[in-house]
């Protein structure tokens, strides 16, 4: 709900995506990575993460929510298109550094080697006719 309501840094938001199995409205809190003038969320956890089963199920729909809602589209990442990502995402979302087993400074392939463990999706603005 802090995150919803934009108390904290803009990275910081809720992520609402339609439920893989029950098709009820799920709602996570999660931070973003800015990389090349583009947003992505990043799976500190991993593959078998909820949210990431559920956006793939959604075909990458879903709703951002900071202060208001806003239609999204995530676009996964190609795995060897990660490691920039990734280094950005552990400087800048502290709480994801106990979960991905890389220093921050560490060099790009060290993010090369763990990329195809943590899925990474480009958000895209939905764009409306």
């Amino acid at each position: 709900m802090v995150f919803a309501l934009g108390l904290q840094p803009q990275r910081w938001i809720s992520l609402e995506v339609v439920g893989r199995r029950s098709g009820q409205l799920r709602c996570f809190p999660v931070g973003m990575a800015d990389w090349d003038q583009d947003w992505y969320l990043v799976s500190m956890l991993g593959e078998n993460c909820d949210w990431v089963r559920n956006v793939r199920a959604a075909h990458g729909q879903v709703v951002l929510h900071r202060r208001r809602r806003r239609p999204a589209r995530l676009v996964e990442v190609p795995v060897a298109e990660r490691a920039p990502i990734l280094r950005r995402y552990l400087a800048t979302v502290p709480g994801a550094r106990p979960h991905i087993p890389v220093d921050p400074r560490a060099a790009l392939a060290d993010f090369e080697a763990i990329a195809p463990r943590y899925p990474v999706f480009r958000v895209e603005p939905e764009t409306r006719p």
